[in-house]
């Protein structure tokens, strides 16, 4: 059945259910993988999706329920299903179906690329081929590639409600990662690089393979630093990994429920002058743009932070009513199948204007940070408190020195904010996920570090 015979006949049937009002929330999309390892394809992956949530209150309680089918059993299901499911609410939050905005609050965003629509299997094939095969030119020491992986995903968003609201969007990217391994006296390093891009020429398979190479060759050799405070120059992949794994914070339902140390305290300064934290869900070739969130409220550009300052949390209809403040159209919904919740879009510290070899011969002595590892374990977003593998180089008279490992950094990310001496002109995006997390490098006085 099509999507708008479907909607029509879901919401009579609501109508006549006793459902004030209703919402459906369909997902669409596609995706292409296909992983290479000594020349030939590996793994190879083609998936379709297509799935549908509702939402309806009834007697002032909003049900969930959701579908992969959409035909007349679905309807039923639907109905009965999220009508059980308001039933038993017990939250006294209150809850919307957003009437829509005037057509001008709506921004347009350039999210779907046709022309990388337009590449074939075979020549996606042939890149990652590529990509492995340039890693394995780019130096001797490099023995093997462990991961070569390459992905196309196209999905689109289609939000219509009992209240007239109808919108949609579309969006296409490719991600390319490579893994390679580089061995020399008897040590053995694993590098990365990885690419996300809008554009079919955008990869550069060998312009990465000079990175992943070059990223596993300088690890060689590594080995702790003694234990003490240090200043770090913390790189922008390893900074964009730390501000993903802390972005929870700046939600108004965590703070709302407790779990984030930020609540009521928009307006207080919370980091140094020098950081800007930005939420931009128009970003000009941004991987999580969009003109509307999962609500359909229209999303805007925000700062978060402004020059230290906390400007704002980030809200949903919901976590917004109950603070007395307008929706910042941050409403987020993890799949078709998820309720509502919030997330940034495009969520980045705003670069400044120096590159980081230049704070490196600033800071004179110290550490640079260029990977975090255990961020799931090592940091807890309610206190802050984080305790992390570490890996990178030393600082000696403003030069990069010998690499170092086995080195565990730890601190408070919200003592860190205060601490940013000053932030790098390199702003990189890590890898995708909910929104899309991006940093620059940042120099940050003294951190803990544990070596030897």
């Amino acid at each position: 059945m099509k999507f708008d015979d479907f909607t029509d006949r879901l919401f009579e049937g609501a109508r006549r259910a006793g459902f004030e009002e209703c919402e459906v929330y369909e997902s669409k999309g596609e995706s292409f993988r296909v992983m290479v390892f000594e020349g030939k394809v590996d793994d190879y992956k083609v998936n379709t999706s297509l799935g549908l949530s509702f939402r309806g209150m009834k007697n002032g309680r909003m049900g969930y329920a959701y579908t992969e089918v959409l035909d007349e059993d679905a309807v039923s299901m639907l109905l009965r299903s999220a009508a059980d499911n308001a039933a038993v609410i017990e939250s006294e939050d209150p809850q919307f179906i957003f009437a829509g905005a005037g057509k001008g609050d709506y921004k347009p965003v350039e999210a779907y690329y046709p022309a990388l629509a337009e590449l074939t299997p075979a020549r996606k094939i042939e890149l990652a081929i590529g990509m492995e095969a340039a890693a394995l030119r780019a130096d001797p020491r490099i023995t093997t590639v462990g991961y070569c992986m390459l992905q196309y995903g196209d999905g689109s968003v289609r939000i219509r409600n009992s209240r007239g609201l109808d919108l949609s969007e579309r969006s296409n990217g490719l991600f390319a990662y490579l893994e390679p391994v580089a061995e020399a006296d008897g040590k053995r390093e694993e590098g990365h690089a990885y690419r996300i891009t809008h554009d079919p020429d955008g990869l550069e398979p060998e312009a990465m393979a000079r990175e992943a190479a070059e990223n596993a060759l300088t690890k060689l050799g590594a080995a702790p630093v003694r234990s003490g405070s240090y200043d770090i120059l913390l790189g922008s992949e390893a900074a964009a990994d730390m501000l993903s794994a802390f972005s929870g914070i700046f939600s108004a339902d965590a703070a709302q429920k407790g779990l984030s140390l930020l609540k009521g305290r928009v307006g207080e300064t919370i980091a140094a002058p020098c950081v800007t934290l930005m939420d931009d869900p128009h970003l000009r070739d941004g991987f999580a743009s969009a003109g509307f969130d999962a609500e359909g409220v229209p999303t805007r550009t925000k700062a978060v932070i402004d020059g230290g300052v906390l400007g704002t949390l980030l809200h949903n209809l919901k976590t917004a009513a109950k603070d007395g403040v307008a929706s910042t159209g941050n409403a987020a919904k993890g799949s078709f199948k998820s309720p509502v919740g919030v997330s940034p879009f495009n969520f980045y510290l705003k670069p400044g204007d120096t590159p980081p070899d230049t704070l490196m011969r600033r800071m004179g002595r110290g550490l640079v940070i260029t990977e975090v590892v255990g961020l799931h374990s090592g940091a807890d977003e309610v206190s802050g408190d984080f305790s992390l593998m570490g890996k990178g180089f030393v600082v000696e008279e403003g030069r990069r020195g010998r690499p170092v490992d086995q080195i565990t950094i730890a601190g408070n990310f919200f003592t860190m904010l205060k601490a940013v001496e000053a932030v790098g002109s390199d702003l990189r995006f890590g890898l995708p996920g909910t929104g899309c997390v991006g940093s620059p490098s940042l120099w940050i006085r003294e951190l803990s570090v544990a070596g030897k």
